[in-house]
């Protein structure tokens, strides 16, 4: 895994590079305002994204994004035409979602063993939290606590500290160095009313380095004016990068909101380009 420390430098260009695009900063300025040479930014950030800082610059405007909405709409439509899921899912971690039942919800969590574990990825720090049915929390972590991330959900569950748990979870999931192709789907299970439920799903059909828009998201659910509710939904997605809502921006072209910060949510979209 790429050291968790780039992310700090590289969330502060990717910022500083979307507050300027229309003036184009070139990669001396870029550079400076992360403190590093010209030489060594470059290497870092071609190395983290993918790409350059110049090629990431057209990433971010209007017309790029309305092209990549159009193009994984048409992606979508064929795929549901001949019955298939999402070709980007080759590419991608196979995640099985569980919904707990209207007992279990009901209940709180309670009965339930939850082990977590605080871990540094690719975007920062982590709490990962899981069950014996599967990841039942991912969340980029900012000012609540671990506890306090998961009363919110399983107010009754019993809360387990747990790296060792954890963290080979962790490794699957960031780690662009596993193969995927022997590796059995991630489970995930999540909390939330039936069309929270549906609209997580559906973001699971979205393949990786692809994006699409609020509006699309509620056609897949047979819900097309339900913009704003899926919105919501999308906001309290508790099982952030594998339940992909940072693969959903506005139709005009802009990010939209992430609840996990923008500037988070645009590098990891980079990272999937």
């Amino acid at each position: 895994m790429e050291d968790h420390r780039d992310y700090d430098k590289i969330a502060s260009a990717i910022a500083f590079l979307k507050q300027h695009q229309l003036t184009q900063p070139g990669l001396a300025t870029i550079a400076q305002q992360v403190g590093l040479s010209e030489y060594h930014f470059q290497r870092l950030f071609t190395r983290w994204t993918g790409i350059s800082p110049k090629r990431f610059l057209q990433y971010l405007t209007l017309e790029n994004a309305k092209s990549k909405i159009r193009q994984t709409e048409s992606i979508l439509d064929l795929t549901w035409d001949v019955g298939l899921s999402s070709p980007g899912r080759l590419h991608d971690l196979f995640v099985n979602l569980e919904a707990i039942s209207p007992g279990e919800y009901k209940a709180d969590g309670a009965n339930l063993q939850i082990h977590y574990g605080i871990h540094q990825t690719p975007f920062g720090r982590a709490l990962i939290a899981t069950t014996t049915r599967g990841i039942c929390n991912l969340h980029f972590l900012a000012e609540q606590t671990p506890e306090e991330i998961l009363r919110e959900s399983w107010p009754k569950a019993k809360i387990i500290p747990d790296a060792q748990i954890t963290q080979a979870l962790c490794d699957r999931i960031f780690n662009s160095l596993t193969t995927l192709d022997d590796q059995k789907p991630l489970a995930v299970l999540v909390k939330g009313t039936n069309f929270q439920i549906q609209v997580w799903r559906a973001l699971l059909e979205i393949p990786s380095g692809e994006i699409t828009t609020y509006q699309s998201v509620a056609k897949m659910i047979d819900r097309p004016n339900a913009t704003r509710a899926v919105a919501n939904a999308i906001a309290k997605n508790p099982v952030g990068y594998l339940i992909p809502c940072h693969r959903v921006i506005t139709a005009s072209g802009e990010l939209g909101g992430y609840r996990w910060g923008l500037e988070r949510k645009i590098s990891i979209l980079a990272h999937e380009t």
